[in-house]
């Protein structure tokens, strides 16, 4: 007997690029702010820069951490429940058949993950059973 689960869908937001992305523009900021004025007597242009740049890099990687778990926080209100069945799969074929160089399957479309209901989160049944493939060859 199948055994059925209830999951959760939803998508959630990856975070290393939202940190990266905030510590690009940390830099990008740190630059801007560097050089539109000349460096104070004392300092040079690098050393203000450098000081900028740990100010602001460091500030963007905490805002883009930030609104990576607000968008997280967003999108597990928006998830969804979906039932999922477990599904056996079909034995092998046998060694020989692709040994001796025919093919394990009919030509046709090979069915990849993406095209299973299992893969989308929902379930389906068939009234009629499972579904028939090709005939195996004599």
């Amino acid at each position: 007997m199948p055994s059925q689960r209830q999951i959760s869908v939803r998508r959630a937001p990856k975070y290393v690029p939202f940190l990266v992305a905030g510590g690009v523009l940390g830099v990008i900021v740190a630059a801007i702010t560097s050089y539109a004025e000349p460096a104070p007597q004392n300092y040079t242009q690098g050393s203000v820069f450098g000081y900028f740049l740990v100010l602001f890099a460091a500030g963007g990687v905490l805002l883009g951490g930030l609104a990576a778990l607000v968008l997280d926080r967003v999108s597990l209100r928006r998830a969804r429940r979906a039932t999922v069945e477990e599904v056996e799969e079909p034995a092998a074929p046998p060694a020989e058949a692709t040994a001796e160089g025919g093919q394990a399957h009919d030509g046709g479309h090979s069915p990849s993950s993406a095209d299973s209901p299992a893969a989308a989160g929902t379930s389906s049944t068939d009234e009629d059973g499972p579904e028939a493939g090709p005939a195996p060859a004599p």
